[in-house]
């Protein structure tokens, strides 16, 4: 061992939590390039309530996170850990990393963004006296399959290995006592996405945690419901349904045995033009008295109870497609016009061995 590559710690507790599996995957490559200085290595699972027994945090420890990016931020399960965390007794140093919804186009390799999701985490620690030492994102495949198809194996692959060299380059450097920023580069391009940022964690993940359904495909293995990281999932009249705890983290939909979860492309669709295309327009005929485009107050006022109508019939409608869900023509309807339900439209699978 060079001194270049001597560690500059004891110990490295690595806390992560994934939906499937890349922030996992960065978490064990630092960890194993921790156990090869020789460093003593704890790694936490914090989608399954595991915490660091403060009797195991021996002097001049690294702490590090590892966490997806949902929304342009950190999931709220990571957020609300590091809220809880004790404070730092010794300024232990630590650092950050989240995946990111990488993509690759020919040879060419395209990063995710990030927006809060480095920052306020770094912040939180930083506020309970922790030192910085690691700041970067890794752009691992984009997981997002209701937004898009799954990745093909080859690129997956590819992506995969490219960030497996960056992590290792990473690992060596801050485990070694160098400190390393990268994720501030990004830093002006993130501020920006700040009011997106905002706008996911108080309103579309409570939305999002609703766009899934099990269709009649559904065999009631209760794998979703046992290997959900956040316990978000229970079984009601022989089908799973979510709960607002949900994360996005999209395990549920991709490794359904039967593909029977989907993502109701149709039906959202719907309930969106409803809301917010019809539903102005029958407030205008309907509601003459509570809009008068001269004055600012009848405008705001109108503002508010078209978002307050608006949010009720996107929440309740949830409620009513499950309950719809019974009906086989219904079924079939809402997996007829569901993306996810054709076969082009690829599941996302993470390797689980890169070279």
């Amino acid at each position: 061992m060079t001194d270049s590559t001597k560690p500059k710690f004891d110990k490295v507790i690595i806390h992560y939590f994934s939906g499937t599996g890349n922030a996992k995957s960065v978490a064990h490559w630092i960890g194993d390039i921790a156990t090869d200085m020789d460093m003593k290595v704890q790694i936490v699972n914090v989608g399954r309530d595991e915490k660091a027994n403060e009797k195991d945090i021996i002097e001049n420890t690294l702490f590090g996170f590892c966490y997806p990016t949902h929304g342009f931020n950190a999931p709220p399960i990571v957020l609300k850990y590091l809220w809880k965390l004790s404070r730092s007794k010794n300024n232990n140093e630590f650092f950050v990393v989240n995946t990111r919804a990488g993509m690759k186009i020919s040879k060419v390799f395209i990063p995710g963004l990030s927006g809060l999701a480095l920052l306020l985490p770094a912040i939180m620690l930083w506020v309970k006296d922790f030192t910085l030492i690691g700041y970067r994102s890794i752009d691992l495949p984009s997981n997002w399959i209701s937004l898009h198809p799954g990745l093909k194996e080859k690129v997956i692959n590819s992506i995969f290995k490219r960030c497996k060299r960056i992590t290792v380059g990473f690992s060596s450097k801050i485990l070694s006592g160098k400190p390393v920023y990268t994720g501030f580069w990004w830093l002006p391009i993130d501020l920006a996405l700040v009011p997106i940022s905002i706008g996911y964690y108080f309103y579309g993940r409570f939305v999002l945690s609703k766009t899934y359904i099990a269709t009649n495909d559904c065999n009631e293995c209760g794998l979703c419901v046992n290997s959900c990281p956040v316990t978000a999932i229970s079984m009601k009249d022989g089908k799973p349904i979510w709960s607002y705890k949900c994360e996005s983290c999209m395990q549920c939909l991709n490794n359904c045995p039967t593909r029977a979860i989907e993502t109701p492309h149709g039906f959202i669709a719907l309930i969106w033009w409803i809301s917010f295309s019809l539903l102005p327009i029958v407030l205008i005929i309907l509601i003459p008295q509570i809009i008068d485009f001269k004055g600012l107050t009848s405008k705001i006022t109108y503002d508010i109870l078209l978002l307050i109508l608006s949010i009720s019939i996107i929440f309740g409608s949830y409620r009513i497609m499950h309950k719809l869900m019974k009906f086989s023509i219904f079924n079939k309807i809402i997996k007829t016009t569901s993306l996810t339900s054709y076969k082009f439209w690829r599941r996302y699978k993470a390797p689980k061995k890169v070279d």
